[in-house]
């Protein structure tokens, strides 16, 4: 197993180089970065400032007087000098492949940088936007477990049954409708909309939630994410559920399970004695990827739906406005970490059933 997990440790410096790589290059042909974003408010498409990491760059700052055009689209009337000054704040006065080796080089000390537009580190982005994922990612992922586990295993014991079936087509009609428009029926419902206020609809605390005790603080949270919480779970515990269904029934079917019947043993002895380890293999493997996909994905539809400033949101701001830093910052993190919840997802593996050995195979 060491030397299974020293080869994959290895991988993993190959692999994300490669992931950074094919992203550098595409993000190369992709149009209107952020020089060409500033151009914009320069030229009145925009809004009346921008920030540019620790200097700021706003529209008084230069004059448009020039007639000489520059390298890029809709620079036309803009001084070559103010051009040259936005390329070496950004960086883009280097060629490509020194930007990517500086980059990589940063960030293999996991320096991220600072944010062009927002005066701030990414790292101070990403922690600032945890808080949201981490109550949400969390939430969702705990109540879809708990709820599915169970769930299935009853569906399995009782295959075929008007509760199999029935259950069967609420867990299909949840998975097939858009997460969005669960969200707003409950906002319509039950958060000011045509019928009740119950809950909040912006934000994941009140204006007072430093003023509160410690209960008063978690009641106000989870008060906040009931909403969101129940629009992503409703969609979230139907592969989990029918996969758990699933394993329980080929195991039941075994010879082990008729064997442990014909020896007088009870059928809860059975089923959590016997069938169960066996049966939620591929489940409890799952779990880091399932957890690692709840915590970093998200919504980013949900997360606007609710005014909530979680890790989609971030990333999607940062694409829209070219903010490079951010996007490359969160894709080398989220990458790393994804690879190294693949490696725990194998020793879980080992973990759940020995019988398993990864050093026979290759990686």
């Amino acid at each position: 197993m060491g030397a299974y997990i020293l080869r994959r440790l290895l991988l993993i410096i190959p692999t994300l180089f490669g992931i950074m790589l094919l992203s550098f290059i595409i993000v190369q042909f992709a149009p209107g970065g952020p020089v060409e974003q500033i151009i914009a408010e320069l030229t009145g498409q925009g809004n009346d400032r921008l920030s540019g990491g620790g200097n700021d760059i706003g529209l008084n700052d230069f004059s448009g007087s020039s007639d000489s055009s520059g390298s890029y689209r809709g620079a036309q009337g803009l001084d070559p000098d103010l051009i040259a000054k936005l390329e070496k704040q950004f960086g883009f006065d280097k060629p490509a492949w020194q930007r990517f080796a500086e980059m990589m080089w940063n960030y293999i000390r996991f320096d991220f940088g600072e944010s062009f537009f927002l005066n701030e580190t990414v790292v101070n982005l990403i922690l600032g936007s945890m808080d949201v994922s981490i109550a949400l990612g969390v939430s969702v992922l705990l109540l879809s477990y708990a709820i599915s586990i169970p769930l299935g295993i009853r569906k399995a014991v009782s295959d075929g049954s008007r509760f199999d079936v029935w259950t069967s087509g609420v867990i299909i009609i949840g998975y097939a409708v858009p997460g969005f428009l669960f969200g707003i029926l409950l906002i319509v419902l039950f958060a000011g909309g045509s019928f009740f206020n119950w809950f909040p609809l912006r934000g994941l605390y009140s204006d007072d939630f430093e003023q509160l005790s410690f209960f008063g603080k978690a009641v106000d949270v989870v008060w906040h994410m009931t909403l969101p919480v129940l629009t992503l779970l409703v969609s979230s515990f139907a592969t989990t559920t029918l996969l758990t269904k699933n394993s329980f029934i080929d195991e039941i079917r075994k010879q082990y399970v008729v064997t442990a019947r014909a020896k007088g043993l009870g059928e809860q002895k059975v089923l959590y004695g016997h069938v169960f380890r066996n049966a939620m293999l591929i489940v409890i493997a799952g779990f880091p990827g399932a957890f690692i996909g709840a915590f970093f994905s998200g919504s980013l539809l949900i997360e606007y739906l609710f005014s909530l400033d979680g890790l989609g949101r971030l990333g999607y701001n940062a694409i829209i406005k070219r903010d490079y830093p951010v996007v490359f910052g969160t894709l080398y993190i989220f990458s790393l970490m994804g690879l190294l919840i693949g490696l725990l997802s194998d020793l879980i593996y080992t973990w759940v059933d020995p019988r398993i050995d990864f050093d026979k195979r290759e990686v």
